[in-house]
């Protein structure tokens, strides 16, 4: 990267921890770069709970392809764990590999361990700097323009752990496709599907970040969906019903696909999610209709919306028939159906 600033650094670093979302809790996804003399020499991510964290990774990366790390600078999305757990201190790691500098986009979440990395390094000789301290030393952020998106960027990559860490409680995600007349499904009960292929894609990908999804019964009775894909598998899923009977199809694919995860009923939706905490679940996607919506609404346990408004008016008419516009009167963004697609951080009122 001939040219590269700090922030660059630490967006190819954010891009890393993308990689591992979905597939570490009750760990954040982290990234990682090492960089020496302009270049980077090693990159890594946490990929899984009990796996080397991306300081780690990084590390073992520029050793793997014969690069010296000593005297380098070291890039990582989230500050340093500075305790051992079940691997070792990534601060004992950074000074023992004789790093020079590290540089984090986000403080630790967790108050018992925020800002102790950058007193230990400090210790060590290792020079720490963290933006949202408040550091603005142009030596360290190039005027760019891109640190502010940068730090936001980070911050929404660690916002599912940083609730759980504070709460015990998951990070709720709540997406909801409907028409322009404010459905979700006719009056048959039939959605499939209100939304474009385009949208599905995205909510496919959005599957592969999060550590669970949830729907209501009726969901699985009258769908009977797999619930782990739009597109790529992700098999780390946790599939989460809310049945208030408890009575589900015994054949449903959730029951009967093989998955490694098990699949889990609850009665009642709060207690769904303070077990699924206890069990270190970081981020749940609801996507079982708008009952359940309304109930996760209800008691405050909503973080963030994510609303899809499709170009159709359904009415009384079953969904095969109902009118869609195309994009041309539509004036939406999905080039395929006219889907417009907008994300609400409830926290940022």
């Amino acid at each position: 990267m001939p040219g590269a600033s700090d922030t660059d650094f630490l967006w190819r670093a954010l891009e890393l921890a993308g990689k591992g979302e979905g597939h570490t809790r009750p760990n954040p996804p982290v990234g990682a770069v090492i960089v020496k003399n302009g270049k980077i020499i090693g990159e890594g991510w946490h990929r899984r709970c009990g796996g080397n964290h991306a300081e780690v990774a990084a590390i073992k990366d520029a050793t793997r392809h014969g690069e010296t790390v000593k005297g380098a600078t070291l890039y990582v999305t989230l500050e340093p764990c500075s305790r051992s757990g079940r691997v070792g201190a990534c601060t004992d790691a950074i000074v023992a590999a004789g790093i020079k500098k590290v540089v984090y986009a986000v403080a630790d979440p967790n108050p018992k361990n925020r800002g102790r990395a950058r007193r230990v390094l400090a210790k060590a000789g290792v020079d720490c700097v963290c933006p949202c301290r408040g550091n603005t030393d142009p030596g360290v952020w190039k005027a760019c323009g891109g640190m502010e998106s940068l730090l936001e960027s980070a911050k929404r990559l660690i916002a599912p752990f940083a609730k759980h860490v504070a709460t015990g409680m998951p990070f709720v995600t709540v997406k909801l496709a409907m028409s322009l007349d404010g459905k979700i499904c006719d009056d048959f009960g039939n959605a499939r599907w209100i939304s474009s292929a385009a949208s599905r894609r995205i909510t496919g990908r959005l599957r592969e970040t999060v550590d669970a999804i949830l729907v209501g019964a009726e969901t699985v009775r009258k769908d009977n969906p797999s619930l782990l894909s739009h597109g790529r598998r992700n098999d780390d899923l946790i599939r989460v019903i809310v049945s208030k009977s408890g009575r589900l199809p015994k054949s449903a694919q959730v029951f009967t696909d093989g998955a490694p995860n098990e699949t889990l009923v609850y009665r009642d939706v709060r207690a769904a999610l303070e077990d699924l905490g206890r069990r270190g679940v970081m981020h749940v996607l609801c996507e079982g209709g708008l009952i359940l919506a309304r109930s996760l609404a209800d008691q405050g346990l909503v973080d963030r919306w994510w609303s899809i408004l499709c170009p159709l008016v359904i009415g009384s008419k079953p969904l095969a028939r109902a009118t869609r516009f195309r994009l041309s009167s539509s004036g939406f963004s999905d080039p395929l159906a006219g889907d417009c697609e907008g994300e609400y951080d409830v926290n940022k009122v």
